[in-house]
C-alpha cells in the first residue's frame, strides 16, 4: 500500500525512523516479552574464560528505548553485566543489545531479562588526563599513553611495576631475500575511549608505523579489559600500504617490557606447546651433577621462590656463578606443522635446539615470582610464519615479543604472481579470463590497501603462575569461549531474512539438514587437510576442485581463493543463527576475519572494493562491491558486537564513492556504453546496490541517522518505478539522491545479480519498509527469473538468454511462493531446488569419499555448495511441504545439469 496523507502527517508527528512506515506497520501489536536464553557455543561453561561479549536480539516493538535490562543465571541469580543497544527498528524499539560479563564469573546458563544491572565486584574504572588513561581491574592498573611509541606504558599490580612499554615492532627491506631490515616503531597519534565500564573498558589507539622520515602501515589497536581479568585483549589491525615490489615486510609483531629483579634462578620462563610445556629456570636448578635439594627444585619447577640459599646443598650453592644463565629464548612456527624452541645465553653465542613439535597455541610468560607477564596469540599456528621471542632474561629488563611474522621466515612478498604476459590491451585480458578464468589487469594485481587483524591476550601477573594455569590461558586464547543467543530466541525475533531451525521431521528435510551439517564438516576438514593457512590466507576457502589432480585449483586463476564468492560467508552464518553450532561459528568467524580484511581495500584507489577470487586475494582486477559486502559482516557484528567489524562495516557506507573512480563493466566485450546522465555511475542492483544498501541499513540502525535510511528508499522507489523494475538489472545511480534514472532500458537478467545477498537483504527491506513497488519488482523477478522458457517468452517474449545456478535460484521462486501463497509456485520452487539443475545437488546419503588417499565430495565447487547451502536454509523455511512432497533427484543421476562456469562475473 501507499502511504496516505494521513500516513504522512502521522509519521511527521511521530518523526524519527518511522517516518515513512505505513500505519499498518507502525501500529502492530509486539509480540510479547520473552527472556532471551544465552548458551556457550560449546555446550558447557568453559574452565577459563577472559570476558564474555555477546548480542541478543529483539522483536520489533518489544523492547522500548530505554529499557533497563540484566543478566541472570540459575534460578534468577543476578549475573553483573554491561549492556548496550547496538541497533533499533523503525518505530525506534531496540533490535539488538549487547552484554558484557565478566572474567571471573562463568555461569552454566544465561537469560537476559527485563531488569538493573548488577555490578561486579570490583568494577573496571577508566580515569582520564590530556596525557594517559588508566584502566583500573582491581588492584591492575593498566595506564595508556596518548602519545608516543607504547600502547601501554605500563602496568602496576598494588602499585608494583608488572610490565614496562608495549609496543609494536617490526621491520622492511627492499629485497625479499637480501639486504638490511630497516627497523618501524608503531607511534601514536589518536585515543578514544570507547567504554568506561563497570564491566568492560574499551579503548581504541590509532597511529603509524615509523622508519626514520616514513610514515606508513596504519594502525588501529583496541585494548579490552574485563572485570575479574588480569589479561588486556588486544584486536591489532594493520593496513598494508607500501609499495609490493620493493616493501617486504621482515617481521612484525607487538612486544612488551617486562622488568625483573632477583636471582636468576628464581626467573621463570615458561612456553606452552601441543606437548609437554616448556617450563624453564633462566638458570636451571634441575638435572645438575649436584642436587641443590628437592625444595629448590620443586620450588623452580612450580615457579615458586626457590628456599633461602643457606639451605641449599652447599656443592651447588657455592657455584651457581658457574651454570649458564640462558637469556634468549625462542618458539618459531614457520608453517602449520612444525615448530622449534631453541634458547642461548647472550647475542654472541650459539643457539641451542631445546624442543620441537607440531603446533603451537602461542603463549609465552617471562617472569618471577614477585611478577611477570605472558603474551597470547590466537591462530598462533594457523597465520604462520609466527612467533614468540624472549630477550634478556638475565638482564634488568625482558622483552616479551609476539611476532606476527616472524623476523626468521623468509620476508613478506605480495608482488603480482605473474607478468603481463601480453595482456596489455582488454581483448587480451579477455583471451586470459576465457582460458584461466582470471581477469587480469596490469597495475591492477595490487596489495597496497589490504589489512590484517589479529587477536592478542596480555596478561600482567603479580606472580609466576602455576603450569595448568598457563596451560588453560593459551587454550582458552587460541579458542576462546563465546557466548550465542540461544537459535529459537533470534528466529522469533525474525531477524536476517528468511530462515528457520533445523527440522529433521521428514525424509527430504533430514537428508537436506544432514547435507548442511556434512558440509560444514567437510569444509573444516579440507582447511585442515589442505593446510588453507597462512598469514595472508587462513580463513579463506578454495573456489574449485581439479578432480583430475585430487586438488584443489589453487594456481589456476579464478579458480583459487574463493574470495567471498557467491557468498560462503552468509550461508555458514545463516547455518550459524539457527544451530548455534560451534564449529560452524568459529569457521565463520575466521572466514570474516579474513574476507573483511584481506580481500578487502581500505586505503587507495580501489577503498572499499574487494576483489574477485583469484590466485591471489588480490590478484584479480576486478574489485567490486559484491566482495567488500556488508551483508557478510552484520551477522557477526550483531552476535559479539565486535567493534573492529563495526569500523568495516561504517566504512562501507561510503563505498559507492569509488565507482566514480573504477568502472566495474570496463572490459565487458562488445558492451556498448550507455550515455549516462553527469553524476551518475552504472550500478547493478544485486552485486552492487543490494551490497550498498546492506551497509547503509546497518548504519541506519546502529546510529538512527535517517539520511541512510532515505537513501535506501531512493533506491527501492526508483527500482519499483522501472518498466521493468528488478529485471532491468542495472541502471544510472545518481550518486547525490542515491535514486536510479529511468533510461527505458529493456530485460537484462544476470545468474549473479541475487547471490551476493540481494535475498537476503530484500527480505529484510520489505519487513522493514513498506515500498510497494519495490516489493512488487522484487517479486516479479523472483517468479520469473527460474521460469520455464515457454511461459517466460509467452509473458516477455524474446530474447530468453541463458541461466545458470537454477538450483540456488530456486530460493527466489521459493521466496515469490511464499508471499503470493502460490501452491504451484511452491512446488515449482521444490523442484527446482531438489533437480540439482546448475549445482551441488541434495544426495540422499553422506557422498564423500576417498580417492587415492584424498576425501573427496564429488562435483564439489564453493560456489555451488554456498548456493546450495543457502537455498537449502531458505526453502526450508518458507516451502517446507512442498519440499516434503518432491522427489530427491541424486547428483550422480544422468542427464542431470551441471552449474557451468560463470564467463566474465
Amino acid at each position: 500500500m501507499h502511504p496516505s496523507r494521513r500516513d504522512t502527517i502521522r509519521a511527521g508527528l511521530l518523526g524519527g525512523a518511522t517516518a515513512l512506515l505505513p500505519s499498518r506497520l507502525v501500529a502492530a501489536a509486539p509480540p510479547a516479552f520473552a527472556p532471551a536464553p544465552v548458551r556457550w557455543i560449546d555446550g558447557a561453561a568453559p574452565a577459563l574464560h577472559a570476558g564474555q561479549t555477546f548480542g541478543v536480539a529483539w522483536p520489533r516493538g518489544v523492547v522500548k528505548a530505554g529499557t533497563r535490562l540484566a543478566v541472570q543465571g540459575a534460578g534468577g541469580a543476578a549475573v553483573p553485566a554491561q549492556s548496550w543497544t547496538t541497533a533499533t527498528w523503525p518505530d525506534g524499539s531496540i533490535k539488538w543489545t549487547a552484554h558484557a560479563i565478566p572474567a571471573d564469573v562463568t555461569p552454566a546458563d544465561l537469560v537476559v531479562t527485563r531488569g538493573r544491572e548488577t555490578a561486579p565486584r570490583q568494577p573496571v574504572r577508566v580515569t582520564e588526563t590530556a596525557d594517559a588513561v588508566t584502566i583500573q581491574v582491581g588492584d591492575l592498573a593498566w595506564e595508556v599513553g596518548k602519545s608516543g611509541e607504547a600502547l601501554v606504558r605500563s602496568a602496576r599490580v598494588a602499585g608494583k611495576p608488572v610490565l614496562g612499554p608495549v609496543t609494536l615492532v617490526g621491520a622492511v627491506r627492499s629485497d625479499p631475500l637480501h639486504g638490511e631490515a630497516t627497523p618501524f616503531a608503531g607511534a601514536v597519534e589518536r585515543v578514544t575511549v570507547e567504554q568506561r565500564g563497570p564491566v568492560r573498558a574499551v579503548v581504541k589507539i590509532e597511529g603509524r608505523h615509523r622508519a626514520a622520515d616514513r610514515q606508513w602501515l596504519p594502525f588501529t589497536v583496541r585494548l579490552y579489559a574485563y572485570a575479574g581479568s588480569q589479561a588486556l585483549r588486544i584486536v591489532h589491525s594493520v593496513v598494508f600500504d607500501g609499495d609490493a615490489s620493493r616493501d617486504f615486510l621482515s617481521a612484525l609483531g607487538v612486544r612488551a617490557a617486562v622488568p625483573l629483579a632477583g636471582a636468576l634462578h628464581d626467573r621463570h620462563v615458561r612456553i606452552v606447546t601441543d606437548g609437554q610445556t616448556f617450563a624453564e629456570g633462566v638458570r636451571p636448578l634441575t638435572g645438575l651433577r649436584r642436587d641443590p635439594g628437592k625444595a629448590f627444585r620443586d620450588a623452580q619447577i612450580a615457579g615458586q621462590a626457590v628456599p633461602p640459599l643457606g639451605r641449599m646443598a652447599p656443592a651447588v650453592r657455592d657455584t651457581l656463578e658457574r651454570i649458564p644463565a640462558w637469556g634468549d629464548f625462542r618458539l618459531e612456527q614457520p608453517n602449520a606443522n612444525g615448530f622449534a624452541i631453541t634458547k642461548r645465553t647472550g647475542p654472541d653465542h650459539g643457539w641451542i635446539d631445546s624442543a620441537q613439535g607440531r603446533r603451537a597455541p602461542g603463549l609465552a610468560y617471562v617472569g618471577t615470582p614477585a611478577g611477570g607477564a605472558a603474551i597470547g596469540v590466537r591462530y598462533f599456528w594457523q597465520r604462520h610464519p609466527t612467533a614468540l621471542h624472549i630477550d634478556g632474561a638475565t638482564g634488568d629488563t625482558a622483552q616479551l615479543t609476539a611476532w606476527l611474522w616472524s623476523p626468521e621466515a623468509p620476508a613478506m612478498d605480495v608482488r603480482p604472481y605473474h607478468g603481463t604476459m601480453g595482456m596489455e590491451g582488454f581483448d587480451a585480458q579477455n583471451e586470459g579470463l576465457s582460458v584461466t578464468y582470471e581477469d587480469y589487469e596490469p597495475g591492477w594485481d595490487d596489495a597496497s590497501g589490504i589489512a590484517r587483524t589479529a587477536e592478542l591476550m596480555l596478561w600482567a601477573l603479580p606472580a609466576t603462575p602455576p603450569t595448568d594455569t598457563l596451560v588453560a590461558m593459551a587454550r582458552m586464547q587460541a579458542e576462546p569461549p563465546q557466548l550465542m543467543t540461544a537459535p529459537a530466541h533470534l528466529h522469533a525475533a525474525r531477524v536476517f531474512g528468511d530462515w528457520t531451525l533445523p527440522d529433521r521431521s521428514t525424509p527430504n528435510r533430514t537428508a537436506i539438514e544432514n547435507q548442511l551439517a556434512n558440509l560444514i564438516d567437510f569444509y573444516t576438514g579440507e582447511v585442515d587437510r589442505r593446510s588453507w593457512y597462512g598469514f595472508w590466507n587462513h580463513g579463506d576457502v578454495m573456489h574449485t576442485y581439479d578432480s583430475d589432480r585430487h586438488q584443489w585449483r589453487y594456481d589456476i586463476g579464478g579458480f583459487a581463493w574463493a574470495n567471498s564468492e557467491l557468498s560462503p560467508d552468509l550461508w555458514l552464518w545463516t547455518q550459524v543463527l539457527r544451530t548455534g553450532d560451534a564449529k560452524a561459528f568459529r569457521f565463520a568467524e575466521a572466514m570474516t576475519r579474513h574476507t573483511g580484511e584481506v580481500d578487502v581495500y581500505h586505503t587507495g584507489r580501489f577503498r572499499g572494493l574487494g576483489t574477485r577470487h583469484g590466485v591471489q586475494h588480490w590478484s584479480d582486477s576486478s574489485k567490486q562491491p559484491r566482495v567488500s559486502n556488508a551483508s557478510y559482516r552484520r551477522i557477526f557484528y550483531y552476535l559479539t558486537a565486535d567493534e573492529r567489524v563495526g569500523d568495516l562495516l561504517r566504512d562501507l557506507t561510503t563505498s559507492d564513492q569509488a565507482l566514480t573512480r573504477v568502472e566495474i563493466g570496463r572490459k565487458v566485450p562488445g558492451a556498448r556504453r550507455p550515455q549516462l546522465p553527469p553524476g551518475t555511475i552504472e550500478m547493478t542492483f544485486g552485486t552492487t546496490w543490494c551490497p550498498l544498501a546492506a551497509a547503509w541499513l546497518t548504519e541506519w540502525e546502529r546510529t538512527g541517522d535517517t539520511r541512510w535510511r532515505d537513501r535506501i528508499l531512493a533506491g527501492l522507489e526508483t527500482i519499483g518505478r522501472l518498466p521493468h523494475g528488478w529485471m532491468t538489472g542495472s541502471a544510472p545511480f545518481d550518486m547525490a539522491s542515491g535514486r536510479f534514472i529511468d533510461q527505458n532500458r529493456k530485460i537484462t537478467l544476470s545468474h549473479l545479480n541475487a547471490v551476493f545477498g540481494a535475498v537476503e537483504v530484500s527480505s529484510e527491506l520489505i519487513r522493514l519498509l513498506d515500498v510497494p513497488r519495490y516489493r512488487a519488482a522484487w517479486l516479479e523477478y523472483c517468479r520469473w527469473y527460474n521460469a520455464p522458457q515457454a511461459d517466460y517468452l509467452a509473458k516477455f517474449g524474446a530474447p530468453y538468454g541463458p541461466r545458470n545456478l537454477r538450483e540456488g535460484q530456486s530460493r527466489l521462486t521459493a521466496y515469490a511462493a511464499f508471499q503470493d501463497k502460490d501452491a504451484a509456485l511452491a512446488a515449482r520452487a521444490a523442484e527446482e531446488f531438489l533437480s540439482g539443475d546448475a549445482g551441488l545437488g541434495t544426495w540422499p546419503a553422506d557422498p564423500r569419499h576417498t580417492v587415492d588417499g584424498v576425501l573427496e565430495w564429488p562435483g564439489v565447487s564453493t560456489n555451488a555448495a554456498s548456493q546450495w547451502g543457502l537455498a537449502a536454509i531458505q526453502t526450508l523455511a518458507l516451502i517446507p511441504e512442498a519440499l516434503d512432497r518432491t522427489t530427491i533427484v541424486p547428483p550422480d543421476a544422468p542427464g542431470r545439469k551441471r552449474q557451468k562456469d560463470a564467463g566474465r562475473d
